[in-house]
């Protein structure tokens, strides 16, 4: 791994702060965008074997700078933060249909969940968790969903691929009377 590639890494994601496309940091590396990602799980493997207090979390097109998830009671304790609000149950349900099966109607949405979801819907866009990605083809032509990147990153996921397996649904038996 060339070291110096790695420290200049290092420092735009430093200084970003946010998410880098990788595009972009193959542009400023004047390098190809696989040989940019080949040295972007590099430095995510060194940093996950060293144990380190930072790593890189790469989904399919970005990559953020984070602290390591290990250490958080130590950066909680020395921040003390205020109590974080929490997502109340009908969200995180939301965000589950539409986690596994974006893109997604509101309309699909309450089918699975048997409820109304325009609250949740909204809320979840406001904080970034999803966000409209086109419009389905029939009639009525309604907005389809599907999770952010945000979403990727605050539930520590490269990609969509990483959600858990969702348990397969034992045949009900029918009682005859």
């Amino acid at each position: 791994m060339d070291r110096k590639l790695e420290s200049i890494v290092e420092c735009l994601l430093f200084v970003a702060g946010e998410p880098v496309l990788i595009t972009e940091i193959a542009r400023v590396l004047e390098q190809d965008e696989a040989s940019t990602k080949t040295l972007l799980y590099e430095m995510e493997t060194a940093y996950r074997d060293e144990e380190r207090g930072i790593c890189l979390l790469t989904t399919d097109d970005t990559v953020q700078l984070v602290s390591n998830r290990a250490y958080v009671a130590y950066v909680e304790s020395l921040l003390q933060p205020e109590q974080q609000k929490t997502v109340s149950q009908s969200l995180l349900e939301t965000l589950a249909v539409v986690a596994y099966k974006q893109p997604v109607t509101r309309a699909e949405i309450e089918t699975v969940r048997g409820v109304r979801c325009e609250y949740a819907v909204g809320q979840l866009q406001k904080l970034g968790l999803i966000c409209a990605v086109g419009r389905k083809d029939v009639i009525g032509k309604p907005m389809l969903y599907a999770t952010t990147d945000t979403f990727l990153h605050k539930f520590g996921l490269h990609n969509l691929s990483e959600l858990p397996a969702l348990p397969l649904e034992e045949p009900q038996e029918i009682e005859t009377v």
